[in-house]
């Protein structure tokens, strides 16, 4: 499995992180989505080079021009509430795409709050079968919310080819991503890997709680 992360070469992207890791900077909700938006663009595009392409004539006021068009289906898909500024960024360049929701949330089982799970309750999806998939997360920590995000999406068809997006990974988010999605057919897309995690499974030194400083503490 192919693992794209862009903080090993040096691009504006670079700025970009530094504003979203910034404690003040991400301060201002309104910049801090923006970012997060920044990323999903600029991975859509390096996504956007692996489709399939096709040859068409289009008719312009002076003519025919020949461009090649791509020809995959596309369904973006993400993870609720963190995912919907990542989300957008994507949906600015794949704007002919698909869009599937789920909803999923971190449940504390024990009173320490160490021990993680989640929990996966709402799906909006078209079909994904034959489709190449895009699962946009901002946060690929432990990876089970992704996981389980993308077993939901499976209850509506097998896509043909799966990219895993995320703005910071974890090595363990890494590895199982490798152990539960096909092989053959994933790529993981992230714009930092971080370290690891805390014993309450944030990222280290990741930003924070991607939803919370996108729209607000919850209760």
């Amino acid at each position: 499995m192919k693992v794209i992360n862009f903080s090993e070469s040096n691009s504006i992207i670079n700025q970009y992180m530094a504003e979203i890791r910034d404690a003040e900077y991400q301060k201002n909700r309104l910049l801090f989505r923006n970012n997060i938006q920044r990323v999903g663009e600029f991975e859509a595009f390096e996504i956007s080079k692996t489709l399939n392409y096709e040859n068409k004539d289009i008719k312009t006021p002076l003519g025919i021009a020949q461009v090649n068009i791509p020809t995959d289906k596309i369904v973006l898909a993400t993870i609720f509430r963190a995912g919907l500024p990542f989300h957008n960024g994507f949906l600015n360049v794949f704007d002919h795409a698909g869009n599937a929701f789920v909803s999923a949330y971190r449940e504390y089982v024990d009173e320490a709050h160490h021990e993680v799970g989640v929990h996966v309750e709402y799906l909006a999806t078209p079909s994904i079968d034959e489709k190449t998939l895009v699962i946009a997360d901002p946060m690929l920590a432990t990876g089970s919310s992704m996981e389980l995000g993308y077993k939901a999406f499976l209850t509506k068809g097998t896509p043909k080819r799966i990219h895993v997006a995320c703005v910071i990974a974890t090595p363990e988010g890494i590895e199982h991503i490798k152990k539960t999605f096909p092989e053959e057919k994933t790529t993981i897309w992230c714009a930092a890997i971080d370290p690891g995690m805390n014993e309450h499974k944030y990222i280290v030194p990741g930003f924070g709680d991607a939803g919370d400083l996108c729209y607000g503490n919850k209760i």
